[in-house]
C-alpha cells in the first residue's frame, strides 16, 4: 500500500492534534458525578481524517488516538490494549463508510454529520461493549449510564464540529484552486 503526500500529512497534522488534545487534556471534558469521569473529543480528527483522505488514513489516525489512550491509561478500562486501540481504529473504517454514500450524492454537508455521529457511536459503544464482555464495566446499567452521560453529548458536539470544520476545509481547498 502506498500513501501520497497529502495523505502522509494529514496523519501527521491529525495524529499531531489528537496527541496534543490528550496530553494538554484540551480532548478531555470533565464531567462531575459520571461513573466515567471524563467525555471525549479526541474522536473528531479521525473522523475528519476519514472523510478528507479515506479509511485507511482515519484508522491510523485512530490508530494513534488508541496508542495515546493505551500509553495514557487515564481509566482502567483502557489499560486492556482491545479496549484502547480496537474501537478507536474503527472509528476511521465506521466513519468513512458513513460519509462515502452521501459524497457520492454530493452531499457532504449532510455526511460529515453522519460521519461524526456514526464514528462517535463507534468509539462509545465499542469501548463500552468490550468493557462489558471483558468484565471490566459492573453492568448494562452503568454502561447505559455512560452512553446518556458521555455518548449524546460526545455525538452532538461532534455532529457540530466535524460539520463546521469539515466546511472551513472546503472552503479553503475551494479557493486554492
Amino acid at each position: 500500500m502506498k500513501f501520497n503526500t497529502k495523505q502522509i500529512a494529514i496523519v501527521g497534522l491529525l495524529g499531531a492534534i489528537t496527541m496534543v488534545l490528550g496530553s494538554t487534556s484540551l480532548g478531555f471534558i470533565p464531567i462531575p458525578f459520571s461513573p466515567a469521569g471524563r467525555a471525549t473529543i479526541m474522536h473528531i480528527p479521525v473522523i475528519l481524517a476519514a472523510i478528507l483522505e479515506g479509511p485507511i488514513v482515519g484508522m491510523m489516525v485512530g490508530l494513534i488516538f488508541g496508542l495515546f489512550s493505551f500509553f495514557q491509561q487515564a481509566s482502567p478500562l483502557f489499560a486492556d490494549p482491545l479496549i484502547a486501540i480496537l474501537p478507536r481504529v474503527l472509528i476511521g473504517l465506521m466513519s468513512y463508510l458513513a460519509f462515502r454514500p452521501f459524497a457520492l450524492a454530493h452531499k457532504q454537508a449532510a455526511g460529515s454529520v453522519v460521519a461524526a455521529i456514526v464514528g462517535t457511536l463507534t468509539n462509545t459503544i465499542g469501548v463500552l461493549g468490550l468493557a462489558l464482555w471483558r468484565g471490566l464495566l459492573p453492568n448494562w446499567q452503568t454502561a447505559g449510564l455512560v452512553v446518556v452521560t458521555h455518548g449524546f453529548p460526545e455525538v452532538l458536539v461532534a455532529g457540530i464540529l466535524v460539520y463546521f470544520v469539515y466546511q472551513g476545509i472546503l472552503r479553503y481547498l475551494e479557493k486554492r484552486k
